[in-house]
């Protein structure tokens, strides 16, 4: 079995995200950027099938030579070889037609994409995906399991969850739960050092112009400041919830 794992390059959640060119521009200056949480729970997973089933993995990238060291990080976890897709990430279907692109060529069963990525959250890349490249969809995918051809997959819904059968070729939208947060994975420095040595490819892109753009970009508004009540004065605290926060 053929996976291709999707791997996004996005700014770790405890770095400062601030905007330039009138807040049309994302500054990257300073940003530690990390594996997209969504697509770890997918290349761990894929993981455990090259370990259990002898799948082969392979994990790529839309993006500049700066993505690199994320893609480095993924195959010091375990995967086989790295594709880089030599364009910059512009909008969802510019990437998706170029993973997409990818996929047909390399001929891949299984191809696990992140739900969302945590930067843009704009959540449509692995259905398009799937659209371009005619395979069987799940998305919020929180369980996989492959048998053959056939594969069983569960996936979040309102409410509750949802158990499909289906076939291969197929594209999953994975999440936290297709393993659990104990099962991700450091490299370590054997991990490390065979990184070194795995092939890390870099096509360059087709022709795929943006649908989408960027107009502008605001960061939510700072927190009020807070007003504190004593416990006695009930009578305060019920105006201030009812006049100023109007939560009653």
């Amino acid at each position: 079995m053929k996976i291709l794992v999707c791997i996004s390059h996005v700014p770790d959640t405890t770095s400062k995200i601030n905007f330039t060119d009138g807040n049309t521009k994302f500054d990257t200056n300073g940003v530690q950027f990390v594996i997209n949480p969504n697509d770890e729970f997918g290349l761990t997973r894929a993981m455990w099938f090259k370990e259990k089933q002898g799948a082969n993995v392979t994990v790529v990238n839309v993006g500049g030579p700066e993505t690199e060291p994320t893609l480095r990080k993924a195959l010091a976890i375990g995967a086989d070889a790295a594709i880089r897709v030599n364009t910059v990430a512009t909008d969802g279907f510019s990437v998706a037609k170029q993973l997409a692109n990818v996929a047909k060529d390399g001929g891949y069963d299984l191809i696990i994409a992140g739900r969302e990525s945590i930067d843009y959250n704009g959540g449509m890349v692995p259905g398009m995906i799937a659209g371009l490249t005619e395979a069987n969809f799940v998305n919020n995918c929180i369980s996989l399991e492959i048998d053959g051809t056939s594969a069983k997959a569960v996936r979040e819904i309102d409410g509750g969850k949802e158990t499909v059968s289906t076939s291969l070729p197929l594209v999953i939208g994975g999440q936290k739960g297709l393993v659990e947060e104990s099962d991700l994975r450091i490299p370590n420095m054997r991990g490390i050092m065979m990184a070194r040595q795995k092939p890390l490819s870099v096509v360059e892109p087709i022709e795929a112009s943006p649908e989408t753009t960027s107009v502008s970009f605001e960061k939510p508004a700072p927190k009020g400041a807070v007003t504190l009540v004593s416990p006695d004065n009930l009578d305060e605290l019920v105006n201030l919830l009812h006049n100023e926060a109007k939560v009653i």
